[in-house]
């Protein structure tokens, strides 16, 4: 069965096994050979828009376990640089291979957007630009990247 989902959806997968949440929903699937593109305008499919957020079948994805500095708009030129770099550096890794979507402690935001921890192979995402200094870990609130 996941096999047959892997080869449907283009190598991402839908996981409801991690223990994040009582109840996991189901997370838009993208088509086979989904290709990430950067989000320049309003709404997208399969775009993405800063570190930390992504669009994917017309879902609005928000990477639940991090925050990455802002770029619309950013407040100085040290935000400006690092929201960039994370931007990428996220379109990289959709990019790269298969990943898993599992909803956090909440299904979504308070724009809207769905929170899911995004892994691949069970390493997150979030963990890898944390340890490229291109994030930080999500505490519930934003912290300035300014100083």
């Amino acid at each position: 069965m996941v096999m047959l989902l892997a080869g449907l959806t283009g190598g991402v997968l839908i996981d409801r096994a991690l223990p994040r949440t009582a109840t996991a929903t189901p997370t838009p699937a993208a088509v086979a050979g989904t290709r990430f593109d950067l989000c320049f305008t309003g709404g997208g499919t399969n775009c993405v828009v800063d570190g930390d957020t992504f669009w994917m079948a017309g879902e609005k994805i928000r990477i639940a376990d991090i925050d990455t500095p802002e770029t619309h708009p950013s407040r100085c030129a040290l935000e400006a640089d690092l929201g960039g770099r994370a931007t990428l550096r996220l379109q990289q890794l959709l990019n790269a291979g298969p990943v898993t979507l599992a909803v956090a402690d909440r299904d979504t935001d308070r724009y809207g957007r769905k929170l899911r921890v995004v892994e691949r192979a069970g390493a997150s995402l979030g963990d890898m630009l944390i340890a490229e200094g291109l994030a930080r870990p999500w505490t519930g609130r934003r912290q300035p990247w300014c100083v």
